[in-house]
């Protein structure tokens, strides 16, 4: 059943849809992680050439099941980059050749009302995925991912998005898994190393942005 929070969340993803469109992203508007799920599958995918497929870690690309889809397809490739039973290495290794897949997924730390992208990596093969390498890219975000600017942007990826990340991770060993804030440190776990600002798709709608009238992910 639809809410008085999803319509005012409907009309503020429309218009950042538009914003999106305007920055020469591919951009959608989902109902909620099934439809989401429906729009990569049916609308973006049979209209891009797929025969090789990798993702960048985001918790709101697992959560509409979209790989899981992609992976009962026998003419795709899935390059596996997170599997438990590779060293460090092998990890990179995998993450460096994801980076010329035919199409790349994953999500946004946050998506301003103008329609960029915002984002910060610990290894860079996220951010280095949107900007350069994969020939199309998908991102999906949920609609807590939705700021007014990059100042915006900025502020909750560091109050919120990277310690909570830092947090999941219960191998790490940094400052903000104990304060809950950004500390700006030097640990060799820091996982806040680069940040990218994506202010259009080029070319024209190699990026596509799936908006999800849903919370989703950190």
């Amino acid at each position: 059943m639809k809410t008085d929070l999803d319509t005012y969340w409907k009309l503020r993803l429309e218009r950042c849809v538009q914003a999106l469109k305007n920055n020469h992203f591919g951009a959608w508007l989902a109902e909620n992680r099934d439809d989401a799920r429906s729009i990569v599958m049916e609308s973006i995918l049979p209209h891009i050439p797929v025969q090789s497929v990798s993702w960048g870690d985001s918790i709101t690309f697992h959560a509409t099941g979209v790989l899981n889809a992609i992976r009962q397809n026998p003419r795709i490739r899935v390059l596996e980059t997170f599997a438990q039973d590779l060293t460090f290495d092998e990890k990179i290794e995998r993450r460096r050749q994801a980076l010329l897949v035919d199409l790349f997924f994953t999500g946004s730390n946050a998506v301003t009302e103008a329609g960029q992208l915002v984002n910060l990596d610990m290894i860079g093969n996220r951010v280095g995925g949107i900007a350069f390498g994969p020939r199309h890219v998908v991102i999906l975000a949920g609609r807590n991912k939705l700021v007014d600017d990059v100042d915006a942007a900025m502020q909750r990826i560091r109050s919120y998005a990277a310690p909570v990340n830092a947090i999941r991770h219960a191998n790490f060993k940094t400052p903000c898994m104990k304060t809950g804030r950004c500390m700006d440190c030097s640990s060799p776990d820091r996982i806040c190393n680069t940040w990218t600002i994506t202010e259009k798709s080029f070319p024209r709608e190699r990026i596509h942005v799936v908006l999800i009238n849903e919370d989703l992910g950190l």
